[in-house]
């Protein structure tokens, strides 16, 4: 009985021994059959950049030596350290060239924000009207008056410039508030009143000043 139990223990080994060599040789054949199917697709390419090898060489002709060839791969391996320091450097062009891009895309959103704030804060509203405005001057005065404008334009500043004073903007200031000033209706202004007043030191000073400015009037030239 164990002869036989021993038996059949080594049959069945056997058999499990046999079954992976048939796999073994099934996977074989299975890859044999891959090779060969694609060495029967890879001849048809490969005779047909042969062939097209050959018509380019043909092209050539007597221009192409073997010697030209030789020539370029000894210079090739010489100026290896050149070529790999232009890999280098195209490698840092391509990173800066996507840091640039983020870099781009931040300032371009960030603008976007801009352009919206001063919208929402009229700026652009403010330069339409502006530009109204340009073209009302443009519509209004003759090149002869932006000449006469540009002749003028200094003693204009200056003019401006003199009326910014603090001490005359007090005045004009003052000026408006009196003539804003409109005596009642029932008011009695007699000739004695008129006179009275002409003696007060204020009304004094606003004379002299306006007698000046007469002055000053009747001598500028007129052109």
């Amino acid at each position: 009985m164990t002869d036989t139990a021993i038996t059949q223990e080594q049959f069945a080994l056997l058999m499990e021994k046999m079954d992976r060599v048939e796999s073994h040789i099934a996977e074989q054949q299975r890859r044999q059959q891959e090779m060969e199917e694609l060495q029967r697709d890879l001849i048809p390419i490969g005779n047909h950049m042969v062939k097209l090898a050959i018509d380019e060489l043909a092209e050539i002709g007597s221009d192409f030596q073997s010697e030209d060839l030789f020539f370029l791969l000894k210079r090739v391996l010489r100026d290896t350290h050149l070529l790999s320091k232009l890999l280098d450097q195209l490698e840092n062009a391509m990173e800066l060239s996507e840091d640039m891009q983020i870099l781009g895309k931040q300032i371009f959103n960030q603008g976007v924000l801009e352009l919206d704030r001063l919208e929402r804060q009229g700026y652009f509203t403010f330069a339409q009207e502006g530009w109204k405005i340009v073209e009302r001057v443009v519509t209004e005065f003759s090149e002869e008056d932006v000449r006469a404008l540009a002749d003028n334009v200094v003693v204009i500043l200056k003019t401006v410039r003199n009326m910014t004073q603090p001490e005359i903007m007090a005045i004009a200031n003052q000026s408006v508030d009196a003539i804003r000033e409109i005596p009642a209706e029932d008011e009695n202004i007699s000739a004695f009143k008129l006179v009275k007043e002409m003696g007060s030191p204020q009304v004094r000073r606003g004379m002299s000043r306006m007698l000046n400015l007469l002055k000053v009037m009747g001598e500028t030239p007129t052109q």
